[in-house]
């Protein structure tokens, strides 16, 4: 109400306090512009805030899901290394344990084949001192009736008689030697 006064009365009016015409005009301006900011600018400005916070957390929504599904995969990966290393791990087993059964079948191989030459050699030598033997026998049996036949001045040409004693004289001698043994 001061302030009524000092606009009555005359006196010179204050630079900082306005006249009460002013003021008046000033709030119903103030209404109107606000009214028109209210009615149609502040919807835009609230319209425009709304889709940017959308499209704020849309992103954010975003990103997780793709952080979670970058982690899945992460996940996936490393469980399929785990498991190539671990099918790695079997096939390099597997490979030893293949390794050391075709070893042990080259080893068997190489014991078979060298039984068969072995055997094959004892057979060779067996077959070949028989052979010696036989040989043997006609040669000291030709010259044992030879020389019979020197020593008591007749030919002992008979061929059956001849073989059959030198035969028994022969295995008098193996019987003799083998019971040496």
């Amino acid at each position: 109400m001061a302030f009524l006064e000092l606009a009555q009365e005359g006196e010179p009016q204050n630079p900082l306090m306005p006249a009460i015409p002013e003021i008046v005009i000033g709030l119903i301006a103030f209404a109107i512009v606000f009214g028109f900011l209210a009615k149609k600018l502040l919807p835009n400005i609230n319209k425009v805030l709304e889709e940017r916070r959308a499209a704020i957390e849309g992103g954010m929504e975003e990103a997780e899901a793709a952080k979670s599904e970058a982690q899945s995969v992460l996940e996936q990966y490393k469980a399929q290394l785990a498991e190539a290393r671990h099918e790695a791990a079997r096939l390099r087993q597997e490979a030893q344990e293949q390794g050391a059964v075709i070893l042990q079948e080259m080893r068997a191989e190489g014991q078979r084949q060298r039984e068969e030459i072995i055997a094959a050699g004892h057979a060779q030598t067996e077959a070949d001192r028989k052979a010696a033997a036989s040989a043997l026998r006609q040669d000291v049996g030709k010259l044992a009736t030879d020389l019979a036949g020197k020593l008591v001045g007749e030919s002992l040409e008979d061929h059956a008689r001849q073989s059959g004693t030198i035969d028994r004289f022969l295995d008098e001698l193996e019987a003799k030697a083998e019971a040496v043994r």
